[in-house]
């Protein structure tokens, strides 16, 4: 019998049944999800960035599903979302550390507990509101969700599982000893290693990853020029402003390609019948309008914010929702914190001078960009198995009522455990700095939050700049590619592929690509880079073999042949992104036990 009709074990629960779903739900949010929780929130206090649960996730929840043969993709992907939400919320209790830190009283539990609810369910809708233009129109790869998607394809499916579960094995290892060295080992600490982000160049390829380290090199060639105007202090990071540039460029390529799209869309609606949409739009628009007026009513009746400020906030959201969404579906990178620094600073240009307000309502930006792309990033997934994507959504956001009540538990459980999380790194001197607890997003969002007693003017310069070389490179990209003459010339010998891609990755690259430069240190955009380049290397090998065996031989189709989405370099990518998980999985349960004990 195919493993796509078997019937599960008895004990199983029948498919589409509500004990069905209890096991799918309760898998997801009271075993898989606070394990992720644990290591996000872990990470963001001892580090300052966290990685996405929702690989590690899919290999757990196949596990569950696994009775139920190929169909139990689909399971599994239901519990991946769940997990993945709940880790999410997780990774926010810099938020509660940061209002430690700047001195604000702590507000009641279930205040918190509620406001976190009502921005994540926010955030979700979002997510969901773009996911028709990111994932269906646009098919950006989101490098996790098609890792997860892999994982899941092989780990449900006994003939694939076969074929990939070496590579897919081979680069989980890697990961995990990738993940363990890289916080253990003194020179590879001091290397930056990243298996993830050198798995996710894996999936991406040459030509987005080049162009990720284009765009550092440009940002660490400027830093002597940006602190000659005053833009960086010596010693300061170039990051600490070219971000802001990065926002930008997104922000304009942008306004290109969804202009584009939203043009053909019309076009089409015009040419045919009124058709049925894919999925109800209207429902979800309720979902966002009701949600977002929840995150506004709670600032207001419970931390007393002023309601213009809310609603900024609530307005950014849908910006970077799509800003964000879209660089995470190129490069697998979520700029959440800079788009709480972005949206503090254009609060402070509007006025705002106090930063206990100004952090009430970034969070809104913080928490909802963050579940807005995972839910993204999670639709990708689902858009690749087939997987009902209302039934997703439902489970994203029951994710997100445990981790509401899991960020806001564990947040107060590790400051009780170890006090020094509570005090305020940004005027502590350099030899009382915590080599431990390093919490560096918080650290980023207190030192934004102080700096709107001084308006910037440069800070939203650099974001107009930014905005305008996103436009002008878009443009030329589309102009360029739309003529048949360069197409031709792309396609005919070595010379031309060759300019192509010189073209393509180093002399006009991708703003989408090559912002990631400016949200991250050099050493992050060289692993991406180095990803790239082995994974291109790897496959243009592996056409030269494969052309070679064609010459003459047999060329009958493999009928159990890997989909064409699960090369080798996207299951080891995946399984480097997976292991890099279990790692910091690892380091979070031991955190953990460290607290209880």
């Amino acid at each position: 019998m195919s493993t796509l009709t078997r019937q599960p074990p008895r004990w199983l629960p029948a498919p589409d049944t509500w004990q069905y779903h209890l096991l799918l739900g309760a898998a997801g949010m009271l075993v898989l999800g606070p394990l992720g929780c644990v290591a996000a929130a872990y990470m963001n206090f001892s580090l300052g960035f966290f990685v996405g649960g929702q690989v590690l996730a899919g290999i757990l929840g196949s596990a569950v599903t696994a009775g139920y043969g190929a169909a139990g993709r689909h399971g599994a992907n239901y519990i991946q979302t769940a997990a993945a939400s709940v880790a999410g919320m997780g990774g926010m209790v810099v938020v509660i550390q940061a209002m430690g830190w700047m001195g604000m009283p702590e507000p009641p539990v279930w205040q918190l507990i509620g406001y976190m609810l009502c921005i994540g369910m926010y955030g979700v809708g979002v997510g969901m509101l773009y996911t028709p233009l990111l994932v269906d129109r646009m098919q950006l790869t989101f490098p996790s969700g098609l890792a997860v998607a892999n994982i899941l394809r092989a780990l449900t499916d006994p003939v694939l599982l076969r074929r990939a579960i070496a590579r897919l094995a081979g680069g989980v290892g890697l990961g995990v000893l990738a993940g363990v060295g890289a916080t253990r080992v003194a020179w590879l600490g001091a290397i930056d290693l990243s298996a993830s982000t050198f798995g996710a160049g894996m999936i991406v390829g040459a030509r987005i990853g080049i162009a990720a380290l284009v765009g550092g090199l440009v940002g660490w060639a400027l830093t002597p020029w940006f602190v000659s105007i005053g833009w960086l202090s010596p010693g300061d990071p170039y990051r600490k402003i070219t971000f802001l540039f990065a926002l930008g460029m997104i922000m304009g390529a942008a306004a290109i390609d969804v202009s584009l799209l939203l043009a053909r869309a019309w076009r089409a609606r015009l040419a045919a019948a009124a058709r049925p949409a894919a999925m109800p739009q209207r429902w979800i628009v309720a979902w966002v309008v009701v949600w977002g007026a929840a995150v506004v009513a709670a600032g207001v009746a419970w931390f007393g914010q002023p309601v213009g400020y809310q609603l900024m906030a609530v307005a950014l959201v849908l910006i970077f929702a799509l800003v964000n969404g879209i660089s995470v579906g190129m490069v697998d990178q979520n700029p959440i914190s800079s788009a709480f620094v972005l949206s503090v600073i254009l609060m402070a240009a509007a006025g705002l001078r106090a930063p206990q307000i100004g952090l009430i309502a970034a969070t809104v930006l913080l928490v909802s960009t963050a579940q807005a792309c995972d839910m993204q990033q999670d639709r990708s997934t689902g858009w690749r198995l087939g997987t009902d994507r209302m039934v997703q959504f439902g489970y994203q956001a029951m994710g997100i009522v445990a981790g509401a009540v899991l960020a806001v538990a564990l947040a107060r459980l590790f400051m009780d455990a170890y006090p020094v999380l509570r005090l305020d790194q940004t005027v502590l001197p350099a030899d009382q700095q915590p080599a431990r607890w390093t919490s560096a997003m918080t650290y980023k969002i207190v030192g934004a939050l102080r700096s709107m007693t001084e308006d910037r003017p440069y800070q939203r310069l650099a974001v107009w700049i930014g905005l305008a070389i996103g436009l002008v490179t878009e443009v030329l990209r589309k102009a360029i590619r739309a003529s048949a003459r360069y197409r031709r010339f792309a396609a005919q010998g070595s010379i031309g592929k060759t300019c192509d891609f010189l073209l393509d990755a180093v002399l006009l690259p991708s703003p989408y690509a090559s912002s990631f430069g400016g949200f991250v240190n050099l050493a992050a955009s060289g692993w991406m880079a180095a990803g790239g380049v082995v994974a291109s290397v790897v496959e243009w090998r592996a056409r030269a073999l494969a052309d070679g065996r064609a010459r003459g031989a047999d060329t009958r189709v493999d009928q159990h042949a890997l989909p064409d989405d699960m090369s080798t370099t996207s299951l080891v990518g995946g399984g480097l992104i997976a292991g890099d998980a279990l790692a910091a999985l690892g380091f979070g349960i031991a955190g953990l036990l460290a607290v209880v004990h």
